[in-house]
């Protein structure tokens, strides 16, 4: 794009106001203001569909550093080094960009790549300051407004927020759902894993069908009923999980049967939700790749990626259901399994991407569970 020549604006609803100067598309947006503290991986964060309609604040304090690769797909059609097939975040927040990046795999500096795809940014920002207002008085709605001029002290384009949307009264997962089912197939032999597309990241795709299960990617308000799978996988995706109804009561019927259940993020939310549990909103919820989750019952503790604003009610939590892991900085509830079948989930990320994949174990274990319902199906 070159140099940076507009200024720009980041209001809040509190009537907090920022001003930087902007990069990427030239243009406002509107979104609910969240932060994450991950270092590195701007390429997978700004594809990751969990972010749908947020403004996305990045307390590391120099990115686009490495640029942004070209857009390339693995042998099953999935995109290599990014979450999904576009940007989902409603603009983002820095505090310095990197405009001449040095990466051999980089096709395109961060900023053509936002304007390309027409979603703003706005740089020079104390994106500290800025952190320390959302954790003291939670996420909150925000706007991106791009002056009118490109001349120093240009004025607003706007005055006011302005009509925003609130994220808690839509279903972004609607947005970011695969319209149609699509099967993934490894081999016939395989177990078959019914995956409901919440908006799932590329890389829980790629690791399913890499240890050898054959993938039905389903939409988010599919009936299962019918659906013949050797295990059922609930995805990540954004927004308040009590949005998701028709999904909550799908689970729910697949809860009175025996197939293999497994959820992450929104996942695990809509799974303690159909239990019986009740969810609420986080203050600024958990965003980064250094997030503690203990092992209940354990000395274990992981290192996870996360993205979520939502957690599960702990009192709420049913009969017959337990914590399976809980946030070592504030307690929350990280997991929860069943103590009679193999339903599961966990609120991190085991995927990682970007993020360590410590627990990148317990996407496995699901596979070579449904493995084993597999075989026994065949044996019946």
């Amino acid at each position: 794009m070159g140099s940076i020549k507009r200024e720009a604006f980041l209001l809040l609803e509190d009537g907090s106001e920022f001003r930087g100067q902007a990069f990427g598309a030239l243009r406002s947006s509107s979104g609910e203001v969240v932060f994450s503290t991950g270092m590195v991986g701007y390429p997978q964060s700004l594809t990751d569909p969990s972010y749908r309609g947020q403004i996305l604040v990045l307390t590391y304090p120099l990115v686009g550093n490495y640029g942004v690769p070209a857009m390339k797909f693995d042998r099953y059609g999935i995109p290599l080094d990014f979450e999904s097939e576009k940007i989902q975040v409603s603009g983002l927040v820095i505090a310095q960009l990197s405009e001449e990046p040095s990466h051999y795999s980089a096709k395109r500096s961060l900023s053509s790549w936002m304007e390309e795809e027409g979603i703003p940014g706005i740089a020079g920002i104390d994106t500290r300051a800025l952190t320390q207002i959302l954790r003291e008085r939670g996420v909150m709605k925000g706007k991106i407004v791009v002056a009118s001029s490109s001349a120093a002290g240009g004025q607003k384009a706007e005055q006011s927020l302005g009509e925003i949307q609130d994220l808690d009264e839509t279903n972004p997962v609607a947005e970011v759902s695969c319209e149609v089912p699509k099967l993934y197939r490894t081999n016939p032999k395989a177990p078959t894993i019914a995956l409901i597309d919440c908006g799932v990241k590329a890389n829980i795709l790629r690791i399913m069908l890499d240890r050898g299960a054959n993938v039905l990617r389903l939409p988010w308000d599919s009936d299962l009923k019918g659906i013949d799978c050797d295990g059922i996988f609930i995805s990540n995706g954004p927004g308040d999980p009590k949005t998701c109804t028709k999904t909550i009561a799908s689970v729910r019927r697949a809860l009175q049967g025996d197939t293999p259940i497994f959820g992450i993020c929104l996942g695990n939310q809509i799974l303690a939700l159909a239990a019986g549990a009740d969810t609420y909103k986080l203050p600024y919820g958990h965003r980064g790749q250094n997030q503690p989750a203990l092992e209940v019952g354990s000395q274990r503790c992981f290192m996870t990626s996360q993205n979520h604003g939502y957690a599960v009610r702990e009192e709420s939590i049913p009969h017959g259901w337990e914590p399976w892991f809980v946030n070592a900085n504030d307690g929350t509830i990280e997991g929860l399994r069943s103590r009679r079948r193999a339903f599961s989930a966990v609120q991190f990320h085991p995927e990682g991407c970007p993020g360590p994949r410590d627990t990148q174990f317990l996407l496995e274990d699901f596979i070579d569970e449904a493995a084993r319902q597999s075989s026994n199906r065949r044996k019946a």
